[in-house]
């Protein structure tokens, strides 16, 4: 069975171009990334047996060469992408990190660092060098972005714009329950109050339940303001994430908070994390709260009682 050939990308370019940043923000978009590879090892890389899942094949790997790179040579760089797409089928790709000398200078004497080719000797000389010896790179890369003008979340945008691919570029996505008489959850982006629905605690027969249970959630779903306040949150949910991911945040928490952490919010969680799944979206539900013992005491002190 022939296996999916990879996509691969060379990121390379001038030193202080963004060559890290590009590198950061691919990763977050779900590629495999690989910097400063010695080149004798980017055959056997390439030419490693692929794992037995065909699919885990097809994810996209970035690498990053540059001067830096031991064994560097951009002459034969180029033969080994001519040679390595004819045997093995690969899509390989080029991006060039070019920059005006003028601000690469002024990047150095900001960040106080050494040009890698011009440890005892002024930026400029480095940056003069490094030019010449990338010139087979620059000629044969597909694609070439100019960071001079480019601030670093620009940068970043722009990367996200041409290499996001389907189904990596996803957020981590996690709903989750929680009570609030133990405290908000600090790692929450979203929260939900849901002490407003009617709660089931104070039914007899509902209260050593939870959210889990059908009987509970019919209690909870029975809420005059349920249906329109599930609306509402599910329209924002769709209308956030997307942006979310549109803005690179890998992880996005959504909580939602009851008193106890055992009914209300456990249903809602569980129903929004079953829509999100509905509309594409992977997310893990989690809740808190649900193994602790229900306490009178605590739902007495959120009515004031």
């Amino acid at each position: 069975m022939k296996h999916i050939p990879k996509e691969i990308l060379l990121i390379t370019g001038m030193s202080g171009a963004g060559k890290s940043t590009v590198l950061k923000t691919l990763e977050d978009l779900g590629w495999e990334v690989v910097d400063n590879l010695p080149l004798i090892l980017l055959d056997r890389l390439l030419s490693a047996p692929p794992p037995k899942d065909a699919a885990s094949d097809s994810r996209p790997l970035a690498l990053g060469i540059g001067t830096r790179t031991r064994d560097f040579d951009p002459q034969r760089i180029v033969e080994r992408i001519k040679a390595l797409r004819e045997r093995h089928g690969y899509d390989i790709g080029t991006l060039f990190l070019d920059c005006p000398g003028q601000e690469l200078e002024r990047r150095y004497d900001e960040t106080r660092r050494r040009h890698p080719l011009a440890s005892d000797r002024p930026a400029s000389d480095g940056i003069w060098r490094e030019r010449e010896l990338l010139a087979p790179l620059r000629r044969w890369a597909n694609r070439l972005i100019d960071t001079g003008d480019l601030a670093p979340n620009e940068l970043r945008q722009q990367i996200r714009d041409t290499f996001a691919r389907d189904g990596l570029d996803q957020p981590t996505l996690s709903v989750m329950s929680f009570g609030y008489a133990r405290g908000v959850p600090r790692n929450a982006d979203l929260v939900f109050d849901m002490r407003f629905l009617r709660n089931p605690h104070w039914v007899d027969a509902l209260r050593p339940g939870t959210g889990l249970d059908a009987d509970v959630s019919a209690y909870i779903a029975e809420d005059p303001a349920y249906a329109e306040a599930m609306t509402r949150i599910e329209s924002l949910l769709m209308l956030l994430l997307p942006r979310y991911r549109a803005e690179g945040k890998a992880y996005v928490t959504i909580a939602f908070g009851c008193t106890g952490g055992r009914h209300r919010s456990v249903h809602v969680a569980e129903r929004i994390g079953a829509r999100l799944h509905a509309e594409g979206f992977s997310p893990t539900v989690s809740h808190r709260d649900l193994g602790t013992a229900p306490q009178d005491t605590l739902e007495d002190a959120a009515t004031g009682a």
